[in-house]
């Protein structure tokens, strides 16, 4: 297994295989299935290949990491950083139902020491 594909963005997914493709390593697909039990993940065919392909994944990743990086660290310079305020004004409701939820679950940790 050289890749699992379990949360991973669908472009992220297609540059592996592009990566992988562009450099001939033999490789194959599964999939979670149809209820999501299954380990969806890029796998080898030949294991002689395993530590080059694990070193193209390295380098991609790093890259894309600072690509992230840098297009956030543009978004902070502008100003346009995504904060709580923003949230706030951008989905209410969200917020809202997200900080209800917290308090929620912190009443029933913490109600067995509150009243005892």
């Amino acid at each position: 297994m050289l890749f699992k594909l379990r949360g991973v963005k669908e472009d992220e997914a297609e540059e592996v295989r592009a990566l992988l493709t562009e450099r001939d390593i033999d490789f194959y697909e599964t999939t979670n299935g149809r209820w999501g039990l299954g380990f969806a993940a890029i796998w080898l065919h030949d294991d002689a290949c395993f530590e080059q392909a694990k070193s193209l994944l390295e380098d991609y990743q790093q890259q894309r990491f600072e690509q992230a990086r840098a297009a956030y660290n543009q978004l902070c310079l502008e100003g346009q950083e995504p904060t709580l305020w923003h949230r706030l004004k951008t989905h209410p409701s969200q917020v809202i139902f997200v900080l209800l939820a917290v308090c929620i679950v912190a009443l029933f940790m913490l109600a067995p020491f509150l009243f005892l």
